[in-house]
């Protein structure tokens, strides 16, 4: 029998990630190119590519940038979604760089929280994956000459082992893209081992990212195999994957078409099909054409899961905008 293949709603850009690469896009079209960004803007090969070839530049660091650009000119420089540290925007300030912050404004809110708990010499916990730009950028913006300090958790096991200085002045926060369940698990082990313990006023998991796994669970219910879209360095693509494994369906992160097995698909009857925040449509369009023939159940019935609908936008950075 032919296999239905189950689109999940909502599935890929969200609205940070479509702020962001129109940050680079607007910035290409106002001032040409070329346009440096740190750090990939977001983390998806298939976007970065494409704005590579209107003449994006993608560094790591800002020593990578020079004085002058090609043109002569101060250089345009936009930090991606992933957010960066007080020092990176403070080393671009002295390079005087004319820069665009991508920053999701989600992110932002996590910076200032931290910021907030470091002026008034409080303890911090961010709950988050080590190594991942936006982790980096959000220590980045706590500020230890308060007196206070920031701790990285990254499991439950992290969270029962912890030590901090003075546990009266504690708060937590956790990067934007975790697994809700997971970080929940992690928030209860915090306040288990630290009654007094302060959380922000919401949660700082973002809309997009919850919405994306609550429509997993779902799907995870009705399918055999769940392939996920997304990156191999995308945190809540990750995320969707491993929350699917967790409910007992095979899931596979795929970063395109050309990734899927044949031997995935033998027997199955129900796929579903995801994407994280930040990959494009159009890849999952490739997928789902290969389901429906290049594979060898050619033929599938291609339904459209109902979900949450996504109405959210942020505004561009003053000199972008129309």
């Amino acid at each position: 029998m032919n296999m239905t293949v189950k689109l999940a709603n909502p599935r890929g850009f969200c609205a940070g990630v479509e702020r962001a690469i129109e940050v680079v896009e607007r910035a290409l079209e106002r001032f040409g190119k070329p346009v440096y960004v740190r750090h990939e803007i977001v983390h998806n090969r298939h976007v970065v590519a494409e704005l590579k070839q209107r003449g994006a530049v993608f560094v790591e660091e800002l020593d990578e940038i020079p004085a002058l650009d090609s043109r002569g000119r101060r250089p345009i420089v936009v930090f991606s979604a992933h957010g960066v540290a007080q020092v990176v925007q403070a080393d671009a300030l002295a390079r005087d760089f004319q820069v665009f912050d991508a920053t999701c404004p989600l992110v932002t809110k996590v910076h200032r929280e931290v910021a907030k708990i470091s002026r008034e010499g409080g303890e911090c916990v961010l709950i988050g994956h080590a190594g991942h730009p936006e982790v980096q950028g959000t220590i980045g913006n706590f500020d230890r000459g308060a007196g206070g300090d920031i701790y990285l958790v990254e499991s439950v096991g992290d969270a029962a082992r912890l030590e901090v200085r003075d546990a009266s002045r504690l708060s937590y926060v956790s990067q934007t893209t975790l697994s809700v369940d997971d970080c929940a698990r992690i928030v209860a082990a915090l306040q288990e081992r630290f009654p007094g313990i302060q959380g922000p006023r919401k949660s700082d998991i973002c809309y997009a990212t919850q919405n994306r796994q609550d429509a997993v669970k779902q799907m995870a219910l009705e399918c055999d195999l769940i392939l996920v879209v997304g990156a191999a360095n995308s945190s809540n693509s990750n995320r969707l994957r491993d929350l699917a494994e967790q409910l007992g369906c095979q899931a596979h992160l795929i970063s395109n078409a050309s990734a899927i097995e044949p031997g995935w698909l033998e027997g199955r009857r129900q796929v579903g099909v995801t994407a994280g925040a930040s990959t494009p449509e159009l890849l999952v369009r490739e997928v789902v054409d290969y389901l429906q023939t290049g594979s060898l159940q050619t033929g599938s019935e291609v339904r459209e899961l109902a979900g949450v609908s996504e109405n959210i936008s942020f505004s561009l950075p003053p000199g972008l905008r129309d």
